[in-house]
């Protein structure tokens, strides 16, 4: 049988007006943007001494915190172990129930609480202290339970959060994760902390490839390596770069050392000429003084030379000018350095 019975009306969710979003939007930015400015004036002293028992630390950091606050700690103990500061997140409430044992009495604990009052927190601290670590309270709040049990309180209070309800974590999560930012870049300063240390703790990223990876990791060598002794027949250098596929053949004298190189551009070059290469030696073709490049250096600078050039082939060679090896741009394509 078929229902004709009429379906109830759907009614639409309330209609959005453009401008009250972009305002609300606008407004918490400002909110947020404000409470981070607010941190100029609330920093003091006791961040210079936060810094200095950080940098002195035998141990670890351990980074604490309950609900958005250990969001926040979560992420300042990454930027902290990322950046030369070995640093680790405990969860206060498992720290309670046997994790209390990840923390040593050569740590520093960093715990954020923006009321100062989380009750996971304000349980543990007395046995940090009594184990003799350090704790480093960031608290919104410098009169807290957690403030002033710990040897040195960073002071992240906002005047109100960005929520309309001034209820919602917001501003003042913002404000301790920049506090945390600060803290960690301040360590990486003092610790003299450089773009290649950052690179070896992120081998995996791009900035790890750049400032990792040498020429001697990606050239080609041996079997792979196009080479052609001086006097050797156009036609048989062919039959070199055919065989290595690399769209070059490294021109070497009876010592091994480079005098030249033969392209596929110089091949189409001489046969645009119309020259009958046969019977040829790949002295008369071959391009003299290519340019070269040593194993230590990074796979970057290849890139960087073969871009400002407009060349696509290196070719390596040791202290003496003796073939060691060649890169290709498809090298540094596939090692992702391109």
């Amino acid at each position: 049988m078929v229902n004709h019975a009429k379906k109830p009306h759907q009614q639409s969710g309330p209609s959005i007006s453009a401008e009250r979003v972009l305002q609300r939007a606008r407004e918490v930015i400002r909110i947020e943007a404000d409470a981070v400015l607010g941190l100029l004036d609330q920093i003091d002293h006791q961040l210079v001494q936060a810094a200095e028992k950080i940098l002195h630390c035998t141990g670890r950091v351990v980074v604490s915190g309950m609900g958005k606050s250990g969001h926040v700690a979560r992420k300042v103990a990454a930027t902290l172990a990322s950046t030369g500061t070995p640093a680790y997140f405990v969860h206060p409430a498992e720290a309670q129930h046997g994790d209390l044992g990840m923390i040593q009495i050569d740590d520093v604990v960093l715990a954020f609480s923006n009321s100062g009052e989380t009750e996971e927190l304000a349980t543990i601290a007395p046995h940090i202290k009594r184990l003799g670590a350090t704790l480093i309270a960031v608290t919104g709040n410098p009169e807290s339970s957690l403030a002033k049990a710990a040897d040195l309180h960073l002071n992240s209070a906002v005047r109100l959060e960005a929520c309309p309800l001034n209820l919602a974590p917001t501003a003042s999560t913002t404000a301790s994760l920049a506090l945390g930012d600060a803290l960690a870049l301040v360590l990486l300063d003092l610790r003299g902390f450089s773009a290649e240390d950052f690179a070896r703790s992120h081998p995996g990223g791009n900035l790890g490839r750049q400032l990792l990876v040498r020429v001697e990791d990606v050239m080609r060598t041996d079997d792979r390596l196009p080479r052609v002794l001086l006097g050797t027949a156009v036609t048989e250098a062919f039959k070199e770069i055919s065989a290595k596929r690399m769209g070059m053949t490294a021109v070497v004298d009876t010592s091994d050392r480079v005098v030249g190189i033969f392209t596929d551009g110089d091949l189409r070059r001489v046969l645009s000429q119309g020259v009958d290469v046969r019977g040829m030696v790949i002295d008369d073709v071959m391009s003299r003084s290519p340019k070269t490049i040593d194993r230590h250096r990074l796979a970057s600078e290849v890139a960087h030379l073969m871009e400002s050039t407009r060349i696509n082939h290196l070719i390596v060679v040791d202290a003496a000018g003796r073939l060691e090896g060649a890169v290709g741009i498809h090298d540094l394509f596939e090692s992702k350095i391109l």
